[in-house]
This record gives structure tokens, sequence and C-alpha cells, in this order.
């Protein structure tokens, strides 16, 4: 009778927690938490919205409206297609940031079957809540990583992400 073999050691997997995507992932969450959390105690945030945020309510995918809603407004189609969602999916957050009083639907002018999307005088705050928060994340991160890291980071990301 035999010995068994030995067990074959399990090949180095610790790539898949290090590759660049999965750090610029991490990085991405890190962030956005971190401006969510400003804008929850934001004092210029109408205190309603303030509630849901610290309360985690909102979260980053309700970002994607406030990064891609044109100041003029913009189509559901635009808008999904802006932020890489689905047309569904963005519809859903459409409604939860209209019950919140961020948007409202507004007659397209160039098409009467269309409706735009558009902030409202509460989502025109909210969106300045939202570049104060970035701005001091962006501070943050500067001050965390050093200026120069903070360079060539914002750089390649730029270069990256324009294909």
């Amino acid at each position: 009778m035999s010995a068994p073999p030995p067990p074959t050691p399990l090949p180095d997997d610790r790539w898949r927690s290090a590759h660049l995507g999965r750090l610029m992932g991490l990085a991405l969450r890190r962030f956005d938490e971190r401006v969510l959390h400003l804008m929850a105690h934001d004092p210029n945030v109408p205190l309603a919205l303030s509630n849901l945020a610290a309360r985690e309510q909102v979260g980053a995918a309700h970002i994607h409206i406030t990064r891609h809603l044109g100041l003029n407004g913009s189509r559901l189609t635009e808008l999904a297609a802006s932020a890489g969602m689905s047309k569904q999916a963005m519809g859903d957050l459409v409604n939860q940031c209209e019950a919140w009083g961020l948007v409202q639907r507004d007659p397209d002018p160039l098409d009467a079957r269309a409706r735009r999307i558009a902030f409202t005088p509460t989502g025109l705050l909210w969106l300045e809540a939202f570049r104060a928060a970035v701005e001091r994340a962006e501070t943050e991160f500067r001050t965390q990583v050093g200026h120069d890291v903070a360079t060539v980071v914002a750089l390649g990301l730029e270069a990256y992400g324009s294909r």
C-alpha cells in the first residue's frame, strides 16, 4: 500500500486583492464614503437630507445622479448612459431622489413625449454640498499621500479614464 501523494500547494493568489482594479475600487469606495460623511454633516444641506445621509440611506449609487445630472437637466437615457447604468436602475434612483426633493421631472422643450430630470432648489444645495465635500476629500487625500503622489495619481487616472 502506497502513501497518498502530498497535497498540491495552493497557488499564490495575493494578486487578487492587490491588482490595480481592486485598489481603485477600494479607493473609490473610501472616497465616496468620506464625501457622503462630509455631506451628512454639512450645515447647508437640508436637515432631512443630512439625516438620510447620516443614516446611510443615501449611498454611492445616489451620487451618480449628483455627478452626472446636467445643470440644465438631462433625459433619463442620457443620465443613465453617463453614469454607466441601465435606464431602469437610473429610473429607480431618480424616483428616490425625486421623493427626497432633490430632482424633479420637467417637460422636455424639444420633445413633448420626453421628460427632463432637473435639480430642484434643494437639489442645487445638495450639489453645492457635494462640490464642497469633494474638494475637502481631495485635500485630505493630497495631505495623506503627498502633493506629488496625488498629482501623479490624478494625471494617471485622467489618462487611463479618457481611453
